[in-house]
């Protein structure tokens, strides 16, 4: 299947699992943050984290959310380090896709004893 940053997902979700390799499960989320940030930054992988992107509604800002991680301006990643991923986690990234009018977000869980990862990419039927 050919999507738009199809190399650049793949990239991340390397750099995922090879912290997952590292450390495993059990840790906080921030401790999952941090490792893939120097992950990133090994990979040659532009990226901001923990940027504060603002909310709006009827295109009004009504609040700010936290992004764990905008890579190259273009792609959304959101981590978890649950021990199972909900529908709630998944609407949470759609939204935030929709919200911040990008189209193309991963959802990384650190949470079990493999990597489980889930692009997400916002069409017009889920915009």
């Amino acid at each position: 299947m050919e999507y738009k940053h199809k190399e650049l997902t793949h990239a991340v979700i390397g750099c995922a699992m090879q912290v997952h390799r590292t450390l495993g499960a059990g840790f906080p989320e921030v401790v999952y943050q941090r490792s893939l940030a120097l992950e990133l930054e090994a990979a040659g992988i532009a990226f901001q984290r923990e940027i504060v992107m603002p909310l709006f509604y009827r295109e009004r800002e009504v609040g700010s959310r936290r992004a764990d991680f905008m890579i190259e301006g273009c792609v959304l990643v959101e981590l978890k380090a649950v021990s199972e991923i909900t529908p709630l986690h998944q609407q949470q990234i759609i939204n935030y896709l929709k919200a911040y009018q990008l189209e193309i977000g991963l959802l990384l869980n650190f949470g079990e004893a493999s990597l489980q990862f889930r692009r997400f990419i916002r069409t017009s039927g889920n915009a």
